[in-house]
């Protein structure tokens, strides 16, 4: 299996990525989720970027901390970069199964679509549950990979293509089996909640048609897929949502859970 290298390139990619309308939508759910209050410890495990770091200092204010790890040090100047007029927020480079910081520092945290990379995703979820104060709260999202629907006229090149992609991914099917995961893990209260992002138009604000090149580059000589099929394939996308015939649909998928009083 390889996995994405989460360097310099893919950092930009990836910061585009998250400034489109699907993903502006998905941090507000993840928000809304977390319910961070003024004055509270978060901690942001796979920041990334830094865009849930840069939203949540605004919500836990000045007399609030926000921490984000991340295993590249590409996505960690991104991340201090963005959030660099703040002095109550700091960055480390940390793998998810080993985070460098004390046991339960937090009032709540954060790991969003990371733990799909992780190959030992009960030790992440051990770490996360360490990091936690008693009654902190945790939200994980993850993607099952196997709810996508898309349409192509060459369903065959569709499916390998989908394949390829899969290899990007420890569990291209996580959620499948995260509760109970997080259930032994010694998380309570563990809840899920599943967000449907889907469009009929090739539209680069939405997660399918903005993944279209990230994709493409992945794909190419993996299980099967050309170059040249990975390139044809990206063509036939755009030229579907010319003709109005584009569609796509995944569900991405919200666990809430707190660490015991």
């Amino acid at each position: 299996m390889s996995q994405f290298a989460f360097d310099e390139e893919t950092g930009k990619q990836l910061e585009a990525l998250y400034q489109i309308g699907d993903a502006v939508r998905r941090r507000r759910l993840v928000r809304a989720a977390l319910g961070a209050s003024a004055g509270e410890r978060i901690l942001d495990v796979g920041c990334g970027p830094g865009f849930y770091c840069a939203e949540l200092l605004d919500e836990v204010g000045p007399d609030g901390k926000v921490v984000g790890l991340d295993s590249s040090p590409h996505m960690l100047a991104l991340a201090a970069r963005r959030c660099e007029a703040h002095d109550n927020v700091e960055f480390h480079e940390a793998d998810a199964t080993s985070l460098a910081v004390e046991d339960a520092g937090f009032d709540a945290a954060l790991c969003v679509q990371v733990l799909e990379y992780v190959p030992d995703v009960s030790a992440g979820l051990a770490e996360l549950h360490r990091v936690l104060r008693p009654g902190g709260r945790v939200v994980v999202w993850d993607v099952d990979w196997a709810t996508v629907s898309w349409h192509s006229d060459n369903p065959a090149r569709m499916e390998r293509v989908l394949g390829a992609w899969d290899q990007h991914l420890a569990s291209p099917s996580l959620p499948r089996t995260l509760a109970p995961a997080m259930r032994s893990a010694g998380f309570e209260g563990v809840e899920m909640e599943a967000h449907s992002f889907a469009t009929a138009d090739f539209d680069p604000d939405t997660y399918g048609t903005a993944a279209v090149p990230i994709i493409t580059s992945f794909v190419a000589d993996r299980n099967g897929v050309s170059e040249d099929e990975a390139i044809a394939w990206a063509a036939e996308q755009r030229e579907l949502g010319e003709r109005g015939e584009f569609y796509f649909a995944c569900l991405q998928f919200c666990f809430t859970a707190t660490r015991p009083g």
